[in-house]
């Protein structure tokens, strides 16, 4: 058959997408709050989805000298004077669950779950630990070298090391510009010294726990407190300082010789959770670069291939907020990927949102939030995300309707506040060698420094 005569595959029809329905407010669950005497605030959720129960622990943890404090996070359940590491864990896993601690430069967070069943003598063993830890050194030296290999394998990444050095750009001498200590220090690390900082500082007083699952909330806060009633410190708490915010500077290019790809690392200037502006500029970063359909992400990663996975976020830490923006990219379009993004910045604040674009992020700001506490694990997470910077849970439905309220011009007032490229503090971390030139011709730099 001759190809003038071929049939042709039917013509596509492009379908328009059906109307996004409207801004619902997330029903909030039974809650059940109580301060114990030690000073430990707990919170109780019901949440009765599956049979099980999850765990989160807060303990505010500011200015923990960083390699005994990331070492104490690992080694908290190694032992007791009732019990070795290897059982404790056969206790907890008997009902059904698992207990794990973590650090950042706000809190040591213990996070598990398990059967609804199981909670009693899980809280019962995370009773004796806090009361207990033992931190035997044969242990402590395992988790100390393993950490310490951890933290080697760490400083070849370019993600960490560009981060890195935008946290120490950014934060100066604030405790946010260090989140993981040297190898050395690490190894340097005693038992003894680990006894004595959980002493000072795992305490109570100031601390929550947040109970999420298929509970009687009153119920849950009785177990609670009969299992930590007798958790007690005369330790201390300590404050961190208010965060600096980001300060406009020229462009540091940190040099990492023969890289293939280049890591650009920006910081721009954000607001908290309860400012009246908060809402207003988690759209404008949602219209910029917060989700797949974002104009950033469409630049650079759809339409000109120029990174995979771009991103933009607000993050929130005790001490100040910041606006986040990162993208790796091959070095041979590192000027070119670096002008798109200030460019989308800019165009972003001389050229608002229109009403179905601005509806779209507002839709995925409000379904994420819903879809992130649709789970127990979810919902744990977000009330004790909430209760740590003293928020109350209904502070989600008045965050969504704050979402659901704000206007074109609101949004277009943020990014001109919070997203000018003007204002950014940025570093990009690839083979001066063959950026240099480029980036240079393009802004203004710093002197190249040198990582290893």
């Amino acid at each position: 058959m001759s190809s003038d005569t071929a049939e042709q595959p039917p013509t596509r029809v492009r379908r328009p997408l059906p109307p996004l329905g409207p801004t619902r407010t997330p029903p909030l669950p039974t809650v059940a709050e109580r301060t114990l005497d030690n000073g430990l605030r707990v919170i109780a959720i019901r949440r009765p989805s599956v049979p099980l129960v999850e765990i989160r622990l807060w303990v505010p943890f500011a200015r923990a000298p960083l390699a005994r404090a990331t070492v104490l996070s690992q080694t908290l359940f190694s032992g007791t004077a009732e019990r070795s590491g290897v059982e404790l864990a056969a206790e907890v896993q008997a009902v059904g669950g698992g207990l794990s601690a973590g650090l950042d430069a706000d809190r040591l967070l213990v996070a598990g779950a398990g059967l609804v069943t199981g909670l009693k003598r899980m809280l019962e063993l995370l009773g004796e630990v806090l009361t207990g830890a033992s931190y035997p050194a044969g242990e402590v030296a395992i988790e100390r070298d393993r950490l310490a290999d951890r933290i080697q394998v760490a400083l070849s990444q370019p993600a960490f090391l560009a981060r890195t050095a935008l946290a120490r750009r950014l934060y100066g001498r604030h405790p946010y510009a260090e989140s993981t200590p040297g190898a050395d220090q690490v190894r340097a690390v005693r038992p003894a010294g680990l006894r004595a900082l959980h002493a000072d500082r795992v305490r109570p007083a100031g601390a929550h726990l947040v109970l999420v699952g298929d509970v009687a909330p009153k119920r849950a806060l009785d177990t609670a407190e009969a299992a930590l009633a007798g958790w007690t410190s005369a330790g201390r708490q300590l404050r961190l300082a208010p965060a600096p915010d980001p300060r406009p500077a020229p462009l540091l290019l940190v040099d990492r010789p023969g890289s293939v790809q280049s890591s650009i690392r920006i910081a721009l200037p954000a607001v908290d959770r309860r400012h009246p502006d908060h809402a207003a500029l988690q759209l404008a970063n949602m219209v910029f670069g917060g989700y797949f359909s974002s104009r950033w992400v469409e630049n650079i990663r759809e339409d000109k291939g120029y990174s995979y996975g771009p991103y933009s976020m607000v993050e929130h830490s005790v001490a100040g907020s910041v606006l986040m923006l990162a993208a790796d990219v091959a070095t041979e379009v590192t000027a070119p990927a670096l002008l798109e993004t200030l460019h989308e910045l800019g165009r972003l604040a001389v050229l608002p949102p229109g009403a179905d674009e601005l509806e779209q992020a507002r839709q995925y700001a409000v379904g994420s939030l819903q879809l992130g506490m649709s789970t127990q694990a979810g919902l744990a997470g977000l009330a004790s995300t909430y209760a740590g910077f003293d928020l109350p849970l209904e502070f989600l439905a008045e965050h969504t309707a704050r979402l659901a309220s704000v206007t074109v011009d609101e949004v277009a007032t943020a990014a001109t506040r919070y997203l000018a490229p003007a204002g950014a503090l940025g570093v990009v971390l690839g083979d001066v060698a063959r950026i240099g030139g480029p980036v240079a011709a393009l802004t203004e730099v710093a002197a190249p420094g040198a990582v290893g």
